[in-house]
């Protein structure tokens, strides 16, 4: 799947994290993210990072697809709440620098 902000290619080798299995074990076990690679989980308002081994950029999203907040998290960490947030999308560290509040996600 490929993941657009604002016009340009967020992301362009998401994976669909869409059970209980699959948002779980998430990324858990990855070395590194390459450029463009990245997890959406859907229907996740929060996430962790126990047992991870790389730092991620986090971005939450609203039902209509409106990011409400972005962080970086490391390894062994809890992601902030974020209200309203139905899905969230995991990047490569430093992957979401240009992503703001309020920008809209777009999937294909």
């Amino acid at each position: 799947m490929i993941v657009y902000c604002n016009d340009y290619i967020l992301a362009e080798k998401v994976r669909i994290a869409d059970n209980f299995i699959n948002r779980f074990l998430g990324l858990m076990g990855k070395k590194s993210l390459e450029n463009g690679e990245g997890l959406l989980l859907l229907r996740c308002p929060s996430i962790h990072c126990f047992f991870m081994r790389i730092s991620i950029d986090v971005i939450y999203i609203s039902r209509n697809m409106e990011v409400l907040g972005i962080e970086t998290l490391k390894p062994w960490s809890i992601g902030k709440h974020f209200r309203k947030t139905v899905h969230i999308l995991e990047l490569k560290e430093g992957a979401a620098s240009r992503v703001k509040v309020g920008d809209a996600i777009v999937l294909n």
